[in-house]
């Protein structure tokens, strides 16, 4: 079997867009609002290297809310996976739930299995790439990332510039991600770490929180 280092999208790989139709910070809604996080391609292209496979798994739900179409959700994937290849990097999958609860678009107002932090595009993943879910990891941004990746039994990282993350709120919904670290580059030095045996490197990225954070 295989292993993967599953990577939420928005947040982990490129960076948040204000909207301000909307007065919200969100995912990038064309094309010319992607953009790659600094060091993101470099990341990537070490996730290749290590042997793991790079699968994106990412809610979407800008379609159903009426954001901004399928077509050019395809377009900015097509500039992400562009960009990533032009410096050496590559996604072997990328996997979007395009459902919201509360969708503008009935074809989309559903509560489904994939949006996380339900875990279905991790197990739908894990089935057509033959991938050993326990000797894999989910880096995300978010508290539902974390959520997903434990629920399908893979170690997380939870991704964020500051030493001590939104404390409270997971101590509030009992979750805890396995590692921390400040951004996508960080993680995979961490991962590396642990792939060759630096194990106290790796160390200090494990999460530790008594809610007197600094």
């Amino acid at each position: 079997m295989r292993r993967a280092i599953f990577l939420d999208r928005d947040g982990v790989i490129n960076a948040m867009v204000y909207h301000a139709e909307f007065g919200l910070i969100d995912s990038p809604a064309t094309p010319e609002e992607f953009r790659l996080l600094p060091g993101t391609a470099e990341a990537i292209r070490r996730i290749n290297e290590l042997g793991f496979l790079a699968i994106v798994i990412s809610n979407q739900p800008g379609v159903a809310k009426g954001k901004f179409t399928l077509d050019l959700l395809a377009a900015t994937r097509e500039k992400m996976a562009r960009e990533l290849a032009e410096q050496g990097a590559q996604l072997d999958a990328v996997y979007y739930c395009l459902h919201h609860p509360q969708a503008a678009i009935e074809e989309y107002r559903q509560r489904c299995e994939c949006r996380k932090p339900r875990p279905g595009l991790l197990l739908q993943a894990a089935e057509e790439w033959n991938v050993d879910l326990a000797q894999s990891y989910f880096l995300g941004d978010g508290i539902t990332d974390v959520q997903a990746g434990q629920r399908a039994g893979c170690q997380t990282f939870l991704i964020n510039s500051r030493k001590c993350y939104m404390c409270d709120e997971l101590a509030r919904q009992k979750v805890a991600p396995d590692f921390v670290a400040k951004d996508l580059p960080d993680a995979i030095e961490a991962i590396s770490s642990m792939v060759n045996g630096r194990l106290a490197v790796a160390e200090g990225y494990r999460f530790r929180c008594s809610l007197d954070c600094e």
